[in-house]
This record gives C-alpha cells, structure tokens and sequence, in this order.
C-alpha cells in the first residue's frame, strides 16, 4: 500500500505535458537568429503554442519572459509596459513552480524592470515596485549571479544607475559592471551601461575607454544583443565626445 501511495505522490509531481529537450534546443537557437524577422516570428508562434498546450511548463515560461524582455528592452515606452508586464506576470507564474530556479527569478525583476522604465521611475517606486523588483533580483543573485553572463549583477548595477537622487549610487553601479566584465569580458552590454554610469559621475575619460570596448568588441555571442548595444553606443560616444571638448 505504501509503495501505491508512493508512485501515486510521483504521478502527481510530474507535470502532465512537459516541452521535450528537443523543442527547448529548437527555441534556443531560433533565439540566437532573434534578428532575423522569420526566425523572431517563428520563435514568438512556437512559443505561443507550446504555452497554450502548456501553460504551467516552467522552461517554455521563462523562455518566454526572456523573449518579451529583450523585445521590451528595444521597444517604445508604450509597447514596453505591455512587453515587460507580460514578461513579469509569466515569471511571477515560473516562480511559484520552481523558487530555486534562476531563470524566473531573473527575467521577473527584468519584467519589472522594463514595465517600471516605461512607466516611469518615480511612479514605479510611488506604486511600490522597487521592493517587488528586489525581491526577484536578489533571489536570482543568491541562487547564481552569473546567469546570462552576469545578468542578475548587471540588472542590480543598473537599478543603481537608474534610482533618482538620493537613492542613486553611480559607485556601486560601477563596481557592479566592472565584477561582470572581470568574469565576462565579452559581455558588451556591461561595457556600455559602465560608460554611461561613468559619464554621470563625470568622469569622461574612463567613459571613453568603455565605450571604445563596445565599438571594437566582439558580437559573436549574441549577434542580435552586440548589434543593438553597438547601435546604442553611438549616442553615448557622441555625449561623451561632447563632455571632453
């Protein structure tokens, strides 16, 4: 009887319709192709059928929110809240299926990361959002820092750049960015969030030194990321350029 019960409680553990390694690896690499208009819509109609099929499978959700975040993250302030909310709401889902996992964690706080950008700062912290945010970040920090190449550090560097004063603290933003490239150096988005924390803390020079870094970089990590964080840094370089005349 025990033995019964006890391949009764494993049934039920396991989830009636999980996404096959085989679909997972497909999306991944529709992923790396995201800037290619067939392969992004490709990615985003798989993505939305295997999710209808299941909608409590925890690698189609986070895989998901990372989808809509990175589309958040280059979108207009309108489409961004959309974007970054849905990113939120599939990873707040993720979170109660698996609190130890990484993934969810990460793109929650990223979900409200680029929600509470579109809404604005002020608002976002007004309506309580910064303890939300914290909450998920830190949890994805603790579990593993190093995730998308340091993706829970940066995003935490960011939130320090990005508070109004006097919450804002452009040192640790630094620091962050800095313990991201000392482990991933290839990671081009850390050099130029580093830049323009440097550049609001006034120090011009070592700005310039940044941004050079993403200018002669290396995309071939992420092709889609390093195009669009070298696209970014053109107004950057074009600021600092202008604040060491």
């Amino acid at each position: 009887m025990r033995l019964i019960f006890l391949a009764l409680s494993l049934l039920v553990a396991v989830p009636a319709h999980a996404a096959a390694p085989e679909l997972l690896a497909s999306l991944d690499a529709l992923l790396v192709k995201r800037g290619e208009p067939a392969a992004l819509k490709e990615l985003e109609e798989s993505l939305k059928k295997e999710l209808q099929a299941a909608p409590e499978d925890y690698e189609l959700l986070w895989r998901s929110a990372r989808l809509l975040v990175w589309q958040a993250d280059g979108a207009g302030e309108k489409l961004k809240k959309v974007l970054g909310k849905q990113a939120w709401d599939a990873c707040e889902k993720g979170v109660k299926l698996a609190p130890q996992r990484v993934e969810c964690q990460y793109y929650a706080a990223a979900g409200i990361g680029v929600y509470s950008q579109a809404v604005g700062i002020m608002r976002a912290l007004k309506d309580g959002l910064e303890g939300k945010f914290n909450e998920r970040l830190d949890a994805a920090i603790q579990i593993d820092p190093g995730f998308e190449s340091g993706g829970p550090w940066l995003a935490k560097g960011r939130y320090h750049y990005e508070l109004p004063w006097p919450k804002r603290d452009l040192a640790e933003s630094a620091k962050l960015y800095e313990k991201v490239i000392a482990k991933y150096p290839g990671n081009l988005r850390a050099y130029y969030y580093l830049a323009e924390t440097l550049l609001a803390d006034d120090k011009a020079q070592k700005a310039q030194e940044a941004i050079q870094k993403v200018k002669q970089g290396s995309i071939a990590y992420d092709p889609p990321e390093g195009r669009r964080v070298q696209e970014w840094a053109k107004s950057v370089e074009a600021k600092i350029a202008k604040e060491l005349e």
